[in-house]
Order: structure tokens, then sequence, then C-alpha cells
């Protein structure tokens, strides 16, 4: 597993300045670009129940960084503000995750039609990402768990400037 640490410190920064659950799983980034984000989060006693498999909090917090990440990168690449939020999730849970997860999110492109769409109009738009979570080390590339979260993205009103 090859792990991105420059990127990884930037979201442990992250989870201890602003949402401290993300630094309390230690989330690893393998792979953030403009097509895809993958997250690791490993299996320790932070972050199993009573069962020994990923806690129902790990698992929605690995989805939330996979899909989150992947929006600010390409966000910031717009040099515009603009506010990212997710209007729901639904879960699938089709196996334990009972060994070391991966959250996978290669939505993109989605993710860049949408923030062009909302810098063209101006306006709230939404979009459905997917995250699917593997357990490479145990299961391979067998899917134990998908994610469907919506993103919820707009403007920013700058002072002085029309949003």
């Amino acid at each position: 597993m090859t792990i991105s640490w420059k990127k990884t410190w930037a979201v442990w920064y992250f989870g201890f300045t602003k949402i401290p659950l993300i630094l309390y799983v230690r989330p690893k980034v393998q792979i953030l670009n403009s097509e895809q984000c993958i997250i690791h989060i490993p299996l320790k006693r932070r972050t199993r129940n009573h069962l020994n498999s990923l806690y129902f909090g790990s698992l929605a917090i690995g989805a939330d960084l996979a899909s989150g990440l992947l929006a600010m990168e390409l966000i910031a690449t717009s040099n515009r503000r603009i506010s990212l939020v997710f209007k729901d999730l639904q879960a699938d849970f089709l196996k334990r995750v009972d060994a070391d997860a991966c959250f996978t999110c290669q939505d993109g492109a989605k993710v860049s039609s949408l923030i062009q769409k909302v810098l063209e109009t101006g306006e709230r738009h939404h979009e459905t990402l997917k995250v699917l979570v593997t357990a490479p080390e145990k299961y391979g590339a067998e899917v134990l768990a998908e994610f469907s979260l919506t993103l919820s993205l707009k403007v920013k009103e700058e002072p002085g400037l029309p949003a």
C-alpha cells in the first residue's frame, strides 16, 4: 500500500483543527487526484465495534473523506470559493468489514461537471457520488459496502463581488 504522506498530513491537520473525529480514526490518503480518491482506514481498537469489524461511524468517515476530498481537490483547482456540503447519505452493507478498509470514489468527472454547472449558474446544484468499500488484504477487490452521498455545491458570496 502506497501512502501519500503529504496529503495524509494535510487531512490529519484538517482533522485536528476542524473535525477531530477525522483525526481520531487516522485515515491515510492513498490516491488523490482529479479522477479519484482512495482513503485507507485501519481496523484498530479506535475504529472497530464489538464484533471486531469496522464501526459504522468509521465507515461513514471513510466515505465522507473519499468523496469530500475529491470534491475539495477539484474545487481548489477552480480558483473560486465554493461551499461544499453533503445533502444525504445512503449505505448498503454487503459484508462485514473485518480488516483494514479502502474507500474509493472515482467520480472526478461528475464533480468537475458539477463545479462547472455551479460556476455557470451561480446557483446550488447537487450530484450523487458513489464510494465503494473494500478490504484488499483479506477479500481482494470484493466490494463490502457501497455508499451514495449527495454532494451539494454553491458559490460562496465574496464581499464586493457578485455571487
